[in-house]
């Protein structure tokens, strides 16, 4: 229970901020032998905003389509996933490390479908590189 409480406090702080890159819609299309595909809609002050993009993989992809909108000139440094929760139908965090300019942010996402966790986490992280008050984790300002 302490777990499920975790990632839903987590999943609620995301979203304080008053620029927050927000998910609202994302479909992936895997298929052996073919790039993945991804579709996302992402809200942003109010606005919907639409993108499509392949991939390596299924995150590649989802990545890349949310690069698509944001050119954010970031580097990729950690990409994790961990159950939050237990059974099949677990709840899975998602940490994204992102680096630009010797800035390091962290980023946090949740959801049972690791690819929704993934894109909230990515978002997350670009919610906070964007804050200038945001310290490298390491420094404290998590």
């Amino acid at each position: 229970m302490t777990k499920i409480l975790q990632a839903l406090v987590s999943e609620a702080q995301m979203g304080t901020e008053a620029d927050a890159l927000t998910l609202v819609d994302l479909e992936v299309l895997s298929k052996s032998g073919q790039a993945p595909q991804a579709k996302i809609v992402i809200a942003y002050q109010g606005k919907e905003h639409r993108a499509e993009a392949s991939g390596d993989g299924a995150v590649d992809a989802i990545f890349n389509a949310i690069e698509s909108l944001v050119s954010s000139g970031t580097n990729l440094q950690l990409y994790s996933v961990n159950a939050v929760t237990e059974g099949t139908d677990s709840q899975g965090g998602v940490t994204v490390r992102l680096e630009k300019e010797s800035r390091i942010i962290n980023g946090q996402g949740a959801d049972t479908d690791i690819l929704v966790a993934s894109a909230k986490a990515y978002l997350n992280a670009l919610t906070l590189m964007r804050n200038p008050g945001r310290l490298h984790p390491q420094l404290g300002g998590v």
